[in-house]
């Protein structure tokens, strides 16, 4: 009976509409009979397998029946609780297992990308956070060491390198920049006082003006007064810009050429520490017994040895250049500045008006009149 029923059903052509159910046909009351009697004296469903492949499919497309009904009742499809035979708009049983597979398939890619910039950001924080271990650990151990050389330096326990020549050079710059610094602090102090006589002549002549005008019978003296203390008021403000730009240079000159070469000095001399104390525990190594534990420690202390020694010496070759530029720069700018202030100077007060305007014409300085009114824009146009 089954195998007519079969070859019956594999002769039938049914037609399937858009939703897959099947079209308005004829009932066919013998074939839904025939099917029936399968489905009665067949196997039990959910004692048995599904070959979802067909006959012929490897063993891994064999579905357990209990698992698909696990799977139906976790997806919550709608028609999980129909027949396994069906109905004439239901579906059949075979074709929800793709479906199933495909939900679980979506669902388990949804958690694979949602647990994967998870577990990556974890291991990059996790990588930071080895690397500044790491720097702390290095500048802790390195400030531990310089700190220890240093007091052994201070109470003469320890050893340290010294360049006399070199040293003897940078002592001198310090010796220099101090000296230049109280040029500097007079030199502004000079420009102040100067500055405040300037405008009190200004004033002064202005007063003398205003009287020349009031007194007639004074006129001719008040008048020769005023134009003294004007001209000297301009004078001034011409001697005012040369010392301004003898200030300026100075200024330049201490601040920030020779403060540049302390810096490198500063460098050199935390190098020269740093070498000091890995020099010393190099020593140290080399004097207790080698064996296994030892042995990579003291290779270790070869290397970070090296390697400072390097620095020290890249850093006072550094030092020797700058020091070298410095002084060559520094005889240079101060015998043109030098010039300048002694013959501004001297022109201002021998009243030699020609002279003063002539020396700031040579060493190129602008004269800027504090008192001088901006031009109107009738002047501008």
């Amino acid at each position: 009976m089954t195998d007519g029923v079969m070859g019956k059903a594999a002769t039938m052509e049914i037609a399937i509409n858009s939703n897959g159910d099947s079209a308005e046909l004829p009932e066919d009351d013998s074939l839904e009979q025939d099917l029936q009697q399968v489905m009665v004296s067949g196997p039990n469903l959910n004692e048995t397998s599904i070959v979802s492949g067909g006959y012929g499919a490897p063993a891994d497309g064999i579905i357990a029946t209990a698992s698909i009904k696990a799977e139906l009742e976790a997806v919550q499809l709608p028609w999980r609780d129909r027949a396994v035979t069906g109905t004439k708009d239901g579906k059949s049983l075979f074709s929800l297992i793709p479906k199933v597979r495909i939900c679980k398939a979506r669902s388990s890619n949804v958690h694979h990308s949602q647990s994967n910039p998870v577990s990556t950001g974890n291991e990059a924080a996790r990588g930071i956070a080895g690397e500044k271990f790491d720097v702390v650990k290095k500048w802790g151990m390195n400030t531990y060491k310089c700190t220890k050389q240093m007091i052994s330096e201070r109470f003469g326990r320890g050893s340290r390198t010294v360049d006399l020549e070199l040293e003897t050079q940078i002592e001198l710059l310090r010796d220099t920049k101090r000296k230049y610094e109280n040029v500097l602090r007079l030199a502004r102090a000079l420009t102040g006082h100067f500055y405040s006589m300037v405008q009190t002549q200004r004033a002064l002549g202005e007063a003398f003006s205003d009287l020349s005008q009031k007194s007639p019978e004074l006129q001719e003296e008040f008048g020769y007064n005023a134009e003294t203390q004007k001209l000297l008021c301009k004078n001034g403000e011409t001697l005012l810009g040369a010392v301004n730009f003898f200030v300026s240079s100075i200024n330049t000159l201490v601040n920030k050429t020779m403060e540049d070469t302390l810096l490198t000095v500063k460098l050199f001399e935390s190098a020269r520490l740093e070498y000091d104390a890995y020099r010393t525990d190099l020593e140290e190594l080399n004097l207790g017994p080698r064996d296994s534990l030892t042995l990579p420690k003291i290779d270790l202390a070869q290397q970070l040895h090296s390697l400072h020694k390097d620095k020290y010496e890249r850093l006072r070759n550094d030092v020797t250049i700058k020091l070298k530029f410095l002084e060559e720069n520094k005889v240079k700018v101060m015998h043109k500045q030098l010039l300048l202030f002694h013959n501004a100077v001297s022109a201002y007060f021998a009243g030699n008006q020609q002279q003063l305007e002539l020396t700031l014409k040579q060493f190129n300085v602008k004269v800027k009149v504090p008192s001088s009114d901006k031009p109107s824009w009738l002047e501008e146009q």
